[in-house]
């Protein structure tokens, strides 16, 4: 992944406190700022490296109460779009986000915790598009996804990665960097 984060040309910040533990399913950006969850697998001083890496914008922490991550109960859907689970622990996140937070996000509330984990990305000559859970998994929430009508929604299944606490988030790595033409 080093190499090719550097074959790539983008800058790569290492930590070296050993203390310091920062997993990416815990790292929320939302294009205007950061949501770090404390959970078993990040703390405070990982946050802290973030915070030091990215001056340019707030980094707000949450706890993590239940699930792996912070992105095992939400992630950006859109533009200011955060979809969220309905779990008292997803809406207890996302009630410490808004708090944390100066801007105000929209929300896409997911019958399903777990549906909330998806991918979205704006791909030129594409628009707004959405990789999200299938309606065999989890049908409820697959309905909640149908109303964006202004995404490009793909259905992927999640059924082997959820096998080993995996979910979408979990197996890509996104980066908006242009092409030298």
């Amino acid at each position: 992944m080093k190499r090719a984060l550097t074959e790539l040309d983008l800058n790569i910040v290492e930590m070296t406190d050993e203390t310091a533990t920062l997993d990416g399913g815990d790292v929320l950006f939302t294009g205007r700022e950061f949501f770090v969850g404390l959970s078993k697998r990040t703390n405070q001083k990982g946050a802290e490296i973030l915070a030091d890496t990215f001056k340019d914008y707030a980094v707000s922490t949450v706890p993590v109460q239940q699930g792996l991550h912070l992105k095992s109960c939400c992630t950006m859907a859109g533009p200011d779009l955060i979809a969220i689970g309905s779990s008292e622990a997803a809406q207890k996140a996302l009630k410490i986000m808004q708090q944390m937070s100066d801007h105000k996000y929209d929300k896409l509330t997911l019958p399903d915790d777990l549906a909330a984990n998806c991918i979205y990305m704006n791909l030129p000559n594409k628009g707004h598009v959405l990789l999200h859970c299938t309606p065999e998994e989890f049908p409820e929430s697959a309905k909640v996804f149908e109303k964006l009508k202004d995404h490009m929604l793909i259905p992927v299944s999640n059924q082997e990665k959820g096998k080993v606490d995996g979910a979408l988030t979990c197996c890509s790595v996104l980066i908006n960097k242009k092409s030298k033409i």
